[in-house]
């Protein structure tokens, strides 16, 4: 048991330092910063939800971070999904009625989690992070801590403390970050513990 506190006690100025220079995108209370469709996004036990239950999408829809746009940073969240398909948006374009274009950390069950995806553009998937990656450390239907790192044209999707995917592109270098609901079944998601460091 000693043996075991003095780890945590080591461990503990480590973990703050690697969290060193992030700030929230979320209060844990309400959707202030953010704007999505009210019937589907709201706030529940600290955590943002979005939801199709009952309430049929024709469309992708997105709830988007209106403060700012962000170039060069480390994102990390912590996701849960239940059924279906979603996402984190970066780099991306706010198109009208809640839509975007651009980048996406793919996440939907069973085959697309920890890869890169274009919404809305004609590359479609840019990096499959799930076969022999994202499919060994997923945890359905629990909580997934989800890093994206930008950087140049240097990007990278980290899940559960394994890199699933890198790529090298400049298409778009500033965008807007936004989460996802996919049309289709019903589906459920949410996001915790939502921060970023710009990198400077």
């Amino acid at each position: 048991m000693k043996i075991l506190i003095c780890l945590v006690m080591m461990l503990a100025p480590l973990r703050a330092a690697d969290e060193a220079g992030f700030k929230p995108l979320f209060d844990g209370k309400t959707l202030k910063g953010w704007d999505g469709d009210p019937r589907l996004w709201s706030v529940k036990d600290g955590a943002i939800v979005g939801s199709t239950d009952g309430a049929k999408i024709d469309r992708n829809t997105f709830l988007i971070y209106k403060e700012k746009p962000f170039a060069d940073f480390v994102f990390r969240a912590q996701v849960k999904l239940r059924n279906h398909n979603s996402g984190i948006q970066f780099r991306s374009e706010e198109l009208p009625d809640w839509v975007c274009r651009g980048y996406q950390a793919d996440m939907a069950e069973g085959n697309w989690w920890g890869g890169i995806y274009e919404e809305r553009g004609k590359r479609g998937v840019m990096v499959n992070g799930w076969k022999d990656k994202a499919e060994k450390v997923v945890r359905p239907a629990d909580w997934n801590d989800i890093e994206i790192y930008c950087r140049g044209e240097d990007i990278r999707i980290t899940l559960n403390g394994m890199v699933t995917a890198e790529l090298k592109d400049s298409a778009k270098l500033e965008g807007i970050i936004a989460f996802q609901l996919h049309m289709g079944p019903p589906m459920e998601v949410r996001f915790q513990n939502i921060r970023i460091k710009e990198l400077k």
